[in-house]
């Protein structure tokens, strides 16, 4: 797989794990086999994969106990991000929670729970209207000063959002909700790439009508002897250096699945194909 260099010390694969799904339903709870979710994540890790995605929102707490449970002592070159910001009141219940004195709490936690003494990446996970942004911002450039956070990451934002927090600490990642389907973050992605900013797509494998048969999507996925999730994959990781997808499942064979996307490659043609369709 091709590598990206985060906050220009942190090499990674471009395709990463999401830790999301190892949860119980509802992204709620623990998951139904707690031994599987680890083997899994030991798996991940010893085929390559050396980025995984998590929240201390996910279960809440659950993800990132598994991740320590399965994983530490971490190896070399595994890079952990996390995120704080969201509190969990009930399976599918997001609420934001990004006050400054709440997000120091979290990430305090966090580091506990992943038996960590510094976060080589810690993300905003999502603006909260009834804080101003640059508080927020600020409490995560204040626990890098304290070295609690090696670097800062944000995520479901605007450009001008994005602009606003590089003003107050250097952003090396931004995890937007991005696919094939859903590019709404477009701009986004042209600044970060621009910057050399990871962009970390957030829900990567909708494909929706895409995949419907006779449509561009399906009619390359069977060419390229594939799935249309593969090819959608192989898709974001065309379409800019500096992508970043995490893909989360909760079953190593799904995941093989997965990894399988970085080894497709598309043509000029079948890139623009599948763009085209997508946009029509």
């Amino acid at each position: 797989m091709d590598t990206f260099t985060i906050g220009g010390d942190l090499d990674v694969h471009r395709l990463g794990f999401g830790a999301m799904r190892i949860t119980g339903e509802g992204i709620w709870g623990p998951p139904d086999d707690p031994e599987e979710a680890k083997r899994l994540l030991r798996h991940v890790v010893e085929v390559g994969v050396d980025l995984i995605d998590t929240a201390d929102s996910y279960g809440p707490e659950v993800s990132e106990n598994l991740i320590a449970e399965a994983l530490h002592p971490y190896p070399d070159g595994l890079v952990i991000a996390t995120k704080g910001g969201l509190r969990r009141t009930g399976p599918g219940q997001w609420p934001r929670d990004a006050r400054p004195e709440r997000l120091k709490k979290a990430c305090e936690a966090s580091l506990r729970r992943l038996k960590l003494d510094r976060i080589d990446l810690y993300q905003l996970h999502s603006p909260d209207p009834q804080v101003p942004y640059e508080d927020s911002v600020g409490a995560l450039k204040e626990l890098q000063d304290e070295g609690k956070v090696r670097h800062v990451g944000i995520s479901n934002v605007s450009v001008e959002e994005l602009h606003r927090a590089r003003g107050i600490v250097e952003v090396v990642t931004v995890q937007n909700r991005y696919n094939l389907e859903d590019r709404g973050s477009e701009d986004v992605l042209d600044v970060c790439e621009e910057a050399g900013i990871g962009f970390i797509p957030w829900f990567p494998l909708a494909t929706g009508r895409l995949a419907k048969p006779r449509d561009a999507l399906d009619r390359i996925a069977e060419e390229q002897d594939a799935t249309p999730a593969q090819v959608a994959l192989a898709w974001l990781l065309a379409r800019s250096p500096v992508m970043l997808p995490i893909p989360g499942t909760s079953s190593i064979e799904h995941f093989e699945e997965n990894l399988a996307a970085a080894r497709i490659e598309l043509s000029d043609d079948e890139l623009a194909a599948i763009g085209s369709a997508a946009q029509g």
